[in-house]
């Protein structure tokens, strides 16, 4: 397969693994963010032999979802009315996938909200991306910093998303954060990488609101209009 259809691939299984773990009912109170996380672990092996992330697992909730994925909170315990998110990096067969959803648990209007909001603007910032053969990385930046002050939330982080491809990640000729979708990286995201193939990218949306003490996150690779 190519890199773009492992990517693909590695994605589908990611999605499969969610959701087995909501048709399971897994996501409720009572239980900890380590706990539930270290279900879906058992549950990615069990279903695809999965022993392998790229990076740390992470179950936020609570106050826990204003955090980037550099920080390392306490383990909270999910609460009957929480909204929660998941960021897990599992590699399938020497391929990474990246995929972060929102949960909300209850029926608290602007959790929902927040939820359909980041599923919104990641559906919207796909289509930018698809739409402009010539963007760099600080155009969509931008384009998502300013979605989520469109929609009433603060975006969360300095960076909306990075490379993915092959385990470990792959490279560009530049340095570490020309790897990452931020205000200062002028790299074409359609550049080449060190292997010659076409760079491949994760979006990330990170939606907050301080005031609250709520935040939401979606994540998932860019695809190309002839990959939909």
């Amino acid at each position: 397969m190519t890199t773009s259809e492992s990517l693909r691939a590695a994605e589908a299984r990611a999605r499969e693994l969610y959701d087995e773990v909501k048709r399971r009912g897994l996501i409720v109170p009572g239980k900890t963010e380590s706990g539930l996380s270290k279900e879906i672990m058992t549950l990615a092996a069990e279903m695809f032999g999965v022993t392998k992330y790229w990076h740390k697992r992470i179950v936020r909730s609570g106050v826990n979802t204003l955090l980037a994925y550099s920080a390392n909170p306490d383990n909270l315990t999910l609460q009957p009315d929480d909204i929660l998110f998941f960021d897990f990096g599992p590699v399938f067969t020497d391929w990474e996938a990246d995929l972060g959803e929102t949960f909300v648990l209850g029926t608290d209007a602007t959790k929902l909200r927040l939820a359909r909001d980041v599923a919104a603007a990641w559906n919207d910032g796909a289509d930018y991306f698809r739409r402009h053969p010539d963007l760099t990385c600080a155009d969509l930046y931008r384009h998502v910093c300013g979605l989520a002050t469109q929609l009433g939330w603060e975006f969360g982080h300095y960076h909306a998303g990075h490379l993915v491809g092959r385990f470990p990640h792959e490279q560009t000729e530049g340095d570490a954060d020309d790897r990452y979708i931020r205000a200062d990286n002028p790299t074409p995201m359609r550049s080449l990488g060190v292997t010659g193939e076409p760079l491949r990218w994760i979006l990330e949306i990170h939606f907050i609101d301080r005031a609250r003490q709520i935040g939401g996150f979606q994540e998932a690779l860019l695809r190309e209009a002839d990959e939909l």
